[in-house]
């Protein structure tokens, strides 16, 4: 059994800095959910892209072994939805620019009154 089986992680990252975090909790098992925007998705989907416009390998060598969820969070509906499934999740991930979670009211402790046991992870390149 892996470590992480039956671990459910909010994965809410792009690029390497959280993407290779979520990925290697995959790797160990966890069940990882990435939220991607409706209209692009991640926008390590457009790096070094091929004729196939739907993926590029740079994205999937970062997300493999991950279920995606298209949520529009700049709307009231998408920031609902999130909502509806932080209990059902033991980690969240993200690495948001400054300023963005809590523009969008999902930080630690909007988070934390839904899912008092939640583990919440902020991953921030080059020291953003």
């Amino acid at each position: 059994m892996p470590a992480l089986d039956g671990m459910r992680i909010l994965d809410m990252t792009q690029y390497e800095a959280g993407t290779s975090c979520t990925q290697a909790l995959a790797w160990m098992g966890a069940d990882v959910v990435k939220i991607e925007a409706p209209e692009y998705g991640d926008p390590g989907r457009g790096v070094g892209r091929s004729e196939n416009k739907d993926y590029s390998a740079y994205f999937c060598a970062w997300n493999a072994n991950k279920r995606s969820v298209a949520i529009d969070l700049r709307t009231e509906r998408g920031r609902d939805l999130l909502l509806e499934l932080v209990p059902n999740f033991d980690v969240f991930v993200e690495n948001y620019g400054p300023g963005v979670i809590e523009r969008l009211n999902i930080d630690y402790a909007s988070l934390r009154e839904i899912n008092p046991g939640l583990i919440y992870a902020r991953i921030k390149g080059f020291g953003t």
